[in-house]
């Protein structure tokens, strides 16, 4: 059978799109941190037919495609009416560096250090729940200073992608309750982009006091705040 190769449609609304088939692959900037692998594609639709072929630049972590994101907390008592959380303090330059001397929309300039939930990559061999838990528990001491224990920790609502249009990452949110005594620089992994860094805490609704206002301006640490918000709302009841 002959195969359809339309290109683009006239009809009176479009197929839906159940494929995408990489004709072509380019890898380029490989040995950093990520690579950029450009391909040629082609959407393969519903009704046999496929579009003409485009570019698609896909972003790529070789280290561990996914990552983990934690916050630690601790509950007021007795009344457990309010809750600490653990954040750090931390080097993000591409925030700044990234933007090709471009400022923001406001005409300000990104720091280079910001405040965000502590986070990791999920290496190969973090397989499962107990290789979340453990690589969750590993970042808390690495990036915060504080040491749980990897069993205490528990996820937080379902995991999600957080900029699919370049990159497969997905991110897993978990928490887990514990004493915040203790915390500070952190190990670090013996990177320089860890050099300054470590745990600092906040109330709860001051750090989403932040968020609102910008001093906070970090996705995933919104979101795994308020995520922590609902859940401890919903125990509460």
């Amino acid at each position: 059978m002959p195969e359809k190769d339309t290109g683009d449609r006239d009809g009176p609304g479009p197929a839906a799109i159940v494929e995408v088939e990489v004709l072509s692959t380019e890898l380029l900037g490989a040995g950093g941190f990520v690579e950029l692998r450009r391909m040629q594609v082609r959407n393969l639709r519903q009704d046999g037919s496929r579009s003409r072929p485009y570019t698609l630049d896909a972003v790529l972590r070789p280290a561990g495609a996914d990552a983990v994101v934690v916050v630690a907390y601790e509950l007021d008592r007795p009344a457990r009416s309010g809750a600490r959380v653990l954040l750090r303090r931390g080097l993000r330059p591409v925030a700044r560096l990234g933007r090709g001397g471009q400022p923001t929309r406001e005409g300000t300039t990104p720091p280079v250090e910001v405040i965000e939930a502590v986070a990791g990559i999920l290496e190969v061999g973090d397989v499962g729940e107990a290789g979340l838990r453990r690589r969750a528990a590993l970042e808390l001491e690495e990036e915060a200073g504080l040491r749980v224990e990897a069993g205490a920790i528990h996820p937080l609502g379902e995991p999600l992608f957080i900029s699919i249009g370049i990159m497969a990452e997905r991110l897993y949110f978990c928490a887990v309750e514990t004493a915040l005594r203790g915390h500070g620089p952190g190990a670090g992994d013996g990177s320089l982009l860890e050099e300054g860094g470590g745990g600092v805490s906040f109330a709860l609704e001051e750090a989403l006091r932040l968020c609102r206002a910008g001093a906070i301006a970090d996705a995933k640490t919104e979101l795994i705040l308020r995520r922590l918000a609902d859940h401890l709302t919903e125990a509460s009841r």
